[in-house]
């Protein structure tokens, strides 16, 4: 072995953990300071310990905040999407279609819902200068947007 190459070695070096508890032991070091011992680790201690380690949990938890804002923000646009008071402008229908609606009195989407409902397709139809082309545009408009049309309303659509 060469000389002068290998460290000191202390056969009473000193351990100290943060828990407060010491021993002796053989080092390189006269004095090591550790995080954790058998006196204070939740293993052997058989007590749950919450080790936040430079913020983890803190980390943990802001992400879990910003995904259940996430979640209750799409739910409010899905509410807001689907909502009886979008107006009829919004739907996207011919502009033609939107004011025939609009002048018989229909201006939001639950006014549509509810002539569906008292008379099916004839109750709609019924509205002066409104076909059954546009009542087809209407129906896959509203269908597109998640509204649920009565089941007496029969499926007429055209290409």
């Amino acid at each position: 072995m060469k000389q002068g190459i290998h460290p000191q070695w202390f056969d009473d070096a000193t351990v100290i953990c943060a828990c407060g508890n010491t021993w002796k032991t053989g080092a390189t070091k006269k004095e090591l300071r550790v995080d954790v011992c058998s006196a204070c680790h939740p293993f052997f201690t058989g007590q749950q310990r919450i080790v936040d380690t430079e913020g983890q949990v803190d980390r943990f938890y802001k992400r879990l905040q910003v995904r259940s804002s996430m979640l209750a923000d799409a739910e409010a646009r899905e509410a807001q999407r689907t909502s009886p008071d979008l107006p009829i402008g919004e739907l996207g229908l011919g502009t033609r279609y939107a004011n025939v609606l609009i002048e018989s009195g229909v201006a939001v989407v639950g006014d549509v819902l509810a002539k569906f409902e008292e008379g099916g397709e004839d109750a709609v139809l019924s509205i002066q200068g409104f076909g059954r082309k546009a009542l087809a545009d209407l129906k896959k408009k509203l269908r597109e947007r998640g509204y649920k049309l009565p089941d007496s309303v029969e499926v007429y659509e055209t290409e």
